[in-house]
Formats: structure tokens, sequence, C-alpha cells
């Protein structure tokens, strides 16, 4: 898994190919660059021979949840599917029924109302998911799906679209002992829709900003209405159309599964999915002469893009054995392939921006396989759920990267008169090739403990890692190669007690540790960074309610994380120890009928304390974010029937600008709204056809935001209408 301190250097090249190029093949993008962008309860497991068969496949979330805003298993934070209220440690679930609510249409729209998320810290991207969790940048190393990672290592990540899935699942905090290498700050599990016993018909159509138009699908079942043994699914999406700043958004995907269980005690499940996404690849705004931050594309929209194809296929199997004992098989393939190009700024002219082109390639292939043996059991009063788990991981990755390497008068831009529409031939590869390659192995295991009313997991993991990369500067056909050979031991430990009113006390430890390739100025590459969390919380649930309440205080340190210090010459130092202390409370609830509120507040206190620029804050890391959002169906019995309303409000604290704390970013302040209708409170005979129309940044506030001296835009207002129609 590459690593790196995902900074943000010259357009797109500062932000991803540093993570694996060698010095000298940085040091050539760095010179060549263009501007910067903006960017079910277990209570029988005290007899484990008188369990019943239990099935679940793979990671599906439990069917309760799709109805309500309050989730009450996940299975991400132990792999095994877990009451949350029962769980040591920090977990948001974002059910089907709050993404519907809030009309999320992306990643970052699904977990921005979470207790300690950030989105938004460099400006309006939509070509990746930037995110991050109690002040660590979990976009490239958290991203998961159904359990198995989406890796990622030079430049091309894998997408997942909102409208694919069930459920999204912030796990917060290390969680290396489950998943091996990646970031202290937690993963964010994507739940994908699979078969179900129950009959899905939904077709539907959006219109929204800018010139966008979607239409959608998804069906399944039985696939014979008198035999439950085999089920299908199949979801589907078309997009075309741009967001905000011109930027393109077009998207299709086709994702089918199925489901056969020939008994109580097995289930296999296949899927597969091929996606096409095609979006802008710089997508910053221009930084005048003067240094400002300008309402305008560096590049050209009819210049630029981004496309990605990639496809994923697996399966999740299960069988439970006599004796306690479920094994479990999840493997998937996933292949990408993106290219894209784009105009930056070299110089300036007067008021006018000499531009340049710039291509990037990328290909990856990834087989991922997991390995699960549970079992139950019982000694004394002490009832258990042990897990033992081999998992391995196998990537390739062929990166190339071209520039024209002069500005051409074509392509100039004049901000007194700004003109856009220009076209003209894409680079060539001429630049830098790197390929490289991982390898991860695994071996983990976890009990889950029951004695009365406490729960305690214990949990540990070797690791062991293989990383090679062969950088080719073009222009001198000489390669470079690195190898790396790293392992570690991850562990972790919970306690937490469960009264009978629903309230648990709990406290947690876990470490991670990830692999890094940055080199320092003597060569020699850096040492892995690692994570260690303590928490202390308080989790309430009353039984048979949809009311979840949190509170979390916690205190994690990531050692040795790295820090580009000369972008001319590559060379990263590391930070030396970067401390996160924080509360964060979060409220999911049914108030009445037709109620729904959600709430959040995070303080984090984020310092730099061991390095060179030890008792300042991390560049853009706020103190303190805060989200509330309330919804509203109205019920039968009003003259509203059939009208729901929804409205939030999203704070972001000020940040630094840079480690060195000499000047502020703005805090930021954004409302959003909803609105939708069931037109069956009309009529019976249009039950199931609801209309919708969802607002976000509805002021239109498009702050700047600027990092270790780039700057970037956010997103202007949005808003789209949907109809859909369930039968």
């Amino acid at each position: 898994m590459k690593q790196g301190s995902y900074n943000y250097i010259n357009n797109l090249t500062r932000r991803r190919f540093h993570l694996t190029g060698s010095a000298t093949a940085l040091a050539t993008v760095l010179a060549l660059g263009g501007n910067a962008f903006a960017q079910d309860s277990n209570a029988d497991s005290g007899n484990a021979t008188k369990l019943a068969p239990i099935v679940v496949s793979g990671q599906s979330s439990d069917a309760s949840d799709n109805t309500t805003i309050a989730a009450k298993k996940s299975q991400g934070a132990t792999k095994i599917s877990t009451p949350l209220v029962e769980t040591p440690r920090s977990v948001s679930v974002i059910t089907k029924k709050e993404m519907e609510e809030r009309g999320a249409q992306d990643i970052i729209e699904a977990v921005r109302y979470s207790a300690g998320v950030q989105t938004g810290s460099y400006g309006f991207d939509p070509r990746f998911d930037q995110i991050y969790i109690r002040g660590n940048d979990v976009t490239t190393n958290g991203d998961y799906r159904d359990g198995l990672r989406q890796p990622y290592m030079n430049y091309g990540m894998f997408r997942t679209d909102s409208y694919a899935l069930d459920r999204v699942e912030v796990i917060k905090g290390p969680v290396s002992v489950l998943y091996g290498a990646g970031s202290p700050g937690g993963i964010v599990n994507k739940i994908s829709k699979l078969p179900t016993e129950e009959t899905i018909r939904e077709v539907g159509v959006l219109w929204g900003t800018s010139d966008r138009a979607q239409t959608m699908f998804d069906f399944g079942g039985p696939v014979s209405k008198d035999d439950d043994t085999m089920l299908y699914r199949i979801v589907g999406l078309a997009r075309k159309g741009d967001t905000n700043f011109d930027i393109a958004d077009d998207r299709y995907f086709i994702q089918p599964s199925f489901t056969w269980k020939p008994d109580d005690a097995t289930k296999f499940t296949v899927y597969g999915s091929a996606q096409s996404t095609e979006t802008d690849a710089n997508v910053g705004a221009l930084t005048g002469p003067d240094g400002n931050v300008l309402n305008l594309r560096d590049s050209d929209p009819d210049y630029d893009y981004q496309k990605t194809q990639q496809q994923q296929v697996g399966y999740q199997f299960e069988h439970e054995f006599d004796g306690g004992f479920t094994f479990r098989q999840n493997l998937r393939f996933s292949h990408l392939d993106l290219k894209s190009r784009y105009l930056s700024t070299y110089s300036w002219i007067g008021d006018v921006a000499q531009r340049g082109a710039t291509a990037i390639g990328d290909k990856m292939n990834v087989f991922q396989v997991d390995n699960q043996l549970e079992s139950k059991f019982d000694t004394g009063p002490a009832a258990h759920t042990m897990l033992f788990g081999l998992d391995y991981t196998r990537m390739n990755d062929s990166f190339a990267y071209g520039m024209d390497g002069t500005t051409s008068p074509a392509y100039d831009f004049d901000i007194n008169n700004p003109t856009y529409g220009v076209s003209g031939p894409t680079p060539a590869y001429n630049l830098s090739r790197v390929d490289g390659s991982l390898q991860q192995f695994g071996a983990y295991a976890m009990d889950q403990i029951e004695v009365d009313k406490w729960r305690f997991t214990l949990g540990g993991r070797q690791t062991w890692v293989k990383q090679s990369t062969d950088t080719t500067i073009v222009s001198t056909d000489t390669t470079t190669g690195d190898r790396l050979d790293k392992n570690a031991f991850s562990y972790q430990a919970g306690a937490l007690y469960l009264f009978d009113n629903g309230i648990a006390p709990f406290t947690s430890y876990s470490t991670s540790f990830n692999p890094v390739t940055q080199r320092s100025a003597s060569g020699s590459i850096l040492d892995p960074t690692k994570g260690e969390q303590y928490e202390l919380g308080v989790k309430y649930q009353p039984p048979g309610t949809d009311i979840l309440l949190s509170a979390v205080a916690y205190h994690l340190a990531e050692k040795n994380k790295p820090v580009l210090v000369d972008p001319l010459t590559g060379i990263y130092a590391s930070l030396g120890e970067v401390t996160n202390k924080g509360i964060e409370l979060e409220a999911k609830t049914t108030i009445s009928d037709g109620w729904d509120v959600i709430a959040a507040y995070s303080y984090n206190h984020s310092e730099i304390t061991r390095g060179d620029d030890a008792g300042n804050a991390p560049a853009v890391t706020p103190k303190s974010i805060a989200s509330l959002w309330s919804n509203y169906t109205f019920q039968e019995d009003s003259a509203a029937k059939g009208l729901t309303v929804g409205a939030g409000v999203r704070y972001t604290g000020e940040t630094y600008t840079s480690t060195a704390n000499t000047a502020k970013n703005d805090a930021s302040f954004y409302l959003d709204a909803a609105l939708s209708y069931d037109f069956g409170a009309i009529d019976q005979k249009y039950k199931g056809l609801t209309a919708s129309v969802d607002l976000r940044n509805i002021v239109n506030r498009r702050l700047t935001v600027c990092n270790e001296g780039y700057c970037y835009l956010g997103q202007g207002r949005n808003v789209t209408a949907s109809l859909r129609y369930r039968w």
C-alpha cells in the first residue's frame, strides 16, 4: 500500500505522484508542473451448542437498518455482525434511510453529518472522496468496500457511487488488527446493495446543477416466487452533466449480484460491477498574478478530462459447520484504467496566463481474499465468539506522466476577457513511468467475550508487506528501483458494560502502522508511521427504540508522519509526532413518528508534538466541527400528509493554512435543505411515486481554503430534483 503525507503539490502531481515516484522523477514533475487546484442480539451465545444457524452474507447489513436512521448493528468494526451498543469502540453508521433523507449524491455528502468526520479540506474536488477522520487523512488508505480495501498506489482510485450502497460505516481510530496497514484515523466501509429476500423494484430520474441528468434503477428479490434459495439484484445508473465550476460529472455503472442458499447453513453470493466515470483532471481555480484566487478555471473545461474505467468481480461465501464453527471467504478482483489530460498555468505576461498541457495514464489490477473462521464456545461463565483470519492482497500498477514542456499561444488565458473552449493534442507520456507492485499478507485473531453484562474484545495481527517500485525517466531511459519489505504487529483491546436500560460505558485501545516510500535528504526511506489510540466513552440505545446516542473522548497519536520539505527535490522528513485529542458527541434519533434528528459535534485539539514545528497545529485541521439535521414527515392525520421536509446546518471552525501557523482559513457555515412528496397521499394508485428536491449550500458560499501555500475554492450551491417510483 503506497503511502505518504498526501500533500497537494502542483495540481495533480503534488497530491499523487510523490507517493511512489523517485525523488528524481518527482523533481522533474515539479519543475514542469502547473498551478494548484481547488479542490441479534447475541443473548444465546452463553450456550454455543444451542445457537440457531447464523447466515450472514459477507458484509450484509441488518435488514431493519434500512428503515431507520439509527443502525442497530455493524460488521466493519469487528468483521462479526455485532450490535453497535455492544461494540467497545466508536462507529458511525449512515443508513440507507439517512442517505435518502438528506439526498446524498456521493460519499462526501453521505458522511459529512457524522461526528469526527471532516470534508472539504481541499476545496471542491469531485474526482476523489476527500475525507478526514479525527484529524487524519483517510482518502487514499481508508477506503473500503464490503470489508475489502479499494487500494491506491500512484494516482487512480476506485470510485463508489452512493446509489450502489445500502449503508456507509465510519470506523474511527486504528483498525490494523483486522485490515492491515492503514491510517490511524480509521476507515470508511461502504456496504453494497446485494440480494435480499424482499422484492425490490425501483426506477428514477434526477436533474440538477449543472445541466445534470441522471436515470437509475434497482431490482431484486427471489428469482422465483416459489423458491427463496436463489436471489438476485441488479442496480444501475447513467448520468450526464456537470457540477459546479463546469466540472464534468458523467457516470455509468451496472452492478449485478446473485445469491444461492442451498440450505440454512450455506450462502454463496457472486457479484460484479462495471463503471465508467468522466470528470475533469484539473478542477482548480486560477491563482492570479497578484496571488489572489480567482473564480475562474485554471484549465479549460473543453480540453480537460479524466476518464476512468473500472471493473470488479468477486464473491462472498459462508458455511456454518456443526459445533459452532462458521467459515467465510470474501474474494474480489478489481481492474482500473485511467486516462487524463489538463491545462495549467506556467507563467504570466501581464494579465495573461500562459498555459501548457499535461497527460496522465494509470492502470491497476488488484486481487484480494479474506478467509475467516468463527468459533463460538464457552469457558466457564464466559461466552466467546472467536475470529481467526488470513488475508492476502496483491496489486500491480503502471503509471505514466507527460507534458508538452512549453506553453502554447492557443492555450493563453486573459483574465480580463476569459474565454473557454480551446482544443489541442494530448501530450505523450514523455517524462516518467512508474511500475509498482505490492503484496500484503496478514494473520489475525479476535475474541469477543461475554461475561454477564460485560463485553470484551481482544485482538492481534501480524502483517507482512512487500513493495517494489521501478521509476523510469523517459528522457534518459534510466530506471531506478525501490524495494521494501516491512512487517508489523498490531493489537487492540476493549471493554464495555451493558446496562439493562441501554446505557453502555466503554473503553478501548488500538494501534496501527503504515509503511511509507518517501525518502529523506540522505536518500534513505523514512520509517513507517505508527498510530496509537485510547478511547473512553458511553453509548445509549434504549432497547426497542430508534435512538442511538454516544459521547467519546479520545487520544490519538501518529508517529513518523512524512512531510514534504523540499518540493524541488522531492525530499521528505518525518514530521515527528502528531497528537489529536478530542471529544465527539453524536445523536441519531427518531423523536416522534416521522421526526428524525441527527446531531454531531467534534472538538479536536491537534498538535505537532515532536519535530521542527512542535507546539503548532497541522494545516487545515479545525478544532470544532458541528452539524445538525432535522427531518419531518407529516402523518396521516395531517392536511400535509405525504410531505417530508428536512433542513441541516454544517459548521467547520477556522484552520491554519500551514504548519507554521502564521495565517488562518476562515470558518465555514453551510445550510442544506430537502423536500419530498409521496403522491400516494393523494391516491393509493400513485403509491410509491415520490418527488424530491435537495439543496446544498443554499446561500452559495464559496470560501477559499489554503494549505501549505496552495489555495482551493469550495463548492457553490448545488440543487437536485428527482422522481422515483417503487412498487
